[in-house]
């Protein structure tokens, strides 16, 4: 078949990715979706079983820090565009260990680029799109918001590494002319996020009666984006954002940690026919993690007023499905904790009694 685009998507087994995935497979029928993932621990093609058989989609196996397993699937599937969300993203693991984060954010980043950089030319209609995250902005205070022209100050070595991968897809921008867009998003939710992440632990814990662990006072303040908004605001940026544009998306909900938390204990309760505050009892609190950042907040008026995308759905919607989702499929849950995350958390969150 003669593909309009082929795109490859990188992490599509991930989070973020696998919507992404999702999304663009069922919406372009004329595009071919290549998901290009490494399969780490927080990368799982059960995300994505209602697609693995649509015609125009395609799974490989492969890692960006690897140039060689990139110019392989640039030249087998005659590479288009790249949206690029392969990533370490977890602050906790980059404190820990550092270095992989900036093998995987940094250095794939920019081996990702000097191939597609080197295969297009640079004279076709191609995109490089580059997902970042709200976090290298670094810590507002109890007023402001995050704007694409803040000043970056990263504090945590994730963020860092997102930071500088950055500043590497702008400098290919401004040195080679190299087609980028870039977007910084602030925390996502919804189905299928690894259970290392807020929301999705707090929901595991609270049903299976864990502790619910709290960094410090729980007053961080983090805005929370539905992952399938999320999904349509890369959609309109990749097809209609100009490019050597950042774009930031918010969800327009700001919590302190506290309150989620509370939030989705009352839910639960709820949900699972126990006591009015039973749940809320299992929260605890637990030392601050190291530089952990005040608050979060964007400001999403270039999207909105630009591209005219806005967030689709409430948070108190969003999240009752979330939990519903989780509740729906605790096999799920169940069978990605077994591995990977079990080992690396269980004496931090999952068996803390």
């Amino acid at each position: 078949m003669n593909w309009e685009k082929v795109i490859l998507i990188t992490g599509g087994a991930g989070f973020i990715g696998s919507h992404v995935v999702r999304l663009f497979v069922k919406s372009y029928p004329n595009y071919r979706v290549v998901n290009f993932d490494k399969l780490t621990y927080a990368g799982n093609l059960e995300n994505l079983k209602d697609i693995e058989n649509a015609t125009n989609y395609e799974f490989v196996k492969g890692d960006i820090c690897e140039i060689d397993d990139i110019i392989d699937v640039f030249e087998k599937y005659k590479v288009t565009d790249v949206i690029h969300l392969a990533a370490e993203s977890h602050v906790d693991r980059s404190i820990s260990g550092p270095m992989e984060f900036v093998l995987s954010n940094v250095v794939g980043t920019v081996n990702l680029m000097n191939v597609a950089k080197n295969v297009w030319k640079l004279i076709d209609n191609n995109v490089f799109y580059h997902i970042s995250t709200d976090e290298v902005y670094g810590s507002l205070g109890d007023i402001g918001y995050f704007k694409e022209t803040t000043s970056y100050d990263p504090r945590s070595p994730y963020s860092a590494s997102k930071a500088s991968s950055d500043h590497f897809v702008r400098a290919y921008f401004h040195t080679y002319n190299f087609p980028i867009k870039i977007s910084n998003c602030s925390n996502n939710y919804g189905s299928y996020q690894f259970p290392e992440k807020l929301i999705p632990l707090m929901i595991h814990n609270a049903v299976n009666k864990k502790d619910l662990p709290i960094y410090g006072n729980g007053l961080n303040i983090r805005d929370w984006l539905w992952v399938e908004d999320h999904a349509n605001a890369i959609d309109l940026i990749f097809h209609k954002g100009k490019i050597g544009e950042t774009y930031n998306i918010g969800g327009l909900n700001e919590w302190t940690n506290i309150n989620l938390v509370k939030k989705i204990a009352n839910i639960i309760d709820e949900k699972l026919g126990r006591q009015a505050g039973e749940t809320e009892k299992q929260i605890t609190f637990i030392k601050d993690r190291a530089g952990h950042d005040k608050r979060y907040a964007i400001d999403a008026s270039k999207i909105e007023s630009e591209l005219g995308w806005t967030p689709s759905i409430d948070f108190e919607t969003g999240l009752n499905n979330t939990i519903d989702w989780y509740l729906n499929n605790s096999e799920w849950l169940e069978k990605v904790i077994s591995g990977d995350y079990q080992s690396y958390y269980e004496n931090q969150y999952l068996n803390r009694d």
